[in-house]
């Protein structure tokens, strides 16, 4: 599971930039190089970071669990 959880957080960096340069510059980096947001391409990339999204929420109970071993 560490590859997976290595891949998923690689991919929540990269869309995370994407959305900084969409907020900052009104630039989508997935559009421009698949060939514009609605591209199958895009498209899939858009929802493979969703997926990365949703895979991460289980690392929450992680977070709370290493606060708890501190105190």
């Amino acid at each position: 599971m560490k590859a997976l959880d290595s891949i998923a957080l690689a991919l929540l960096i990269v869309g995370g930039l994407n959305w900084l340069l969409v907020g900052l510059f009104e630039f989508d980096l997935v559009a421009t190089i698949f060939g514009g947001q609605t591209s199958l391409l895009s498209k899939i990339i858009y929802i493979i970071v969703g997926l990365c999204a949703l895979y991460s929420l289980k690392f929450f109970p992680l977070l709370n669990s290493d606060r708890r071993d501190r105190h």
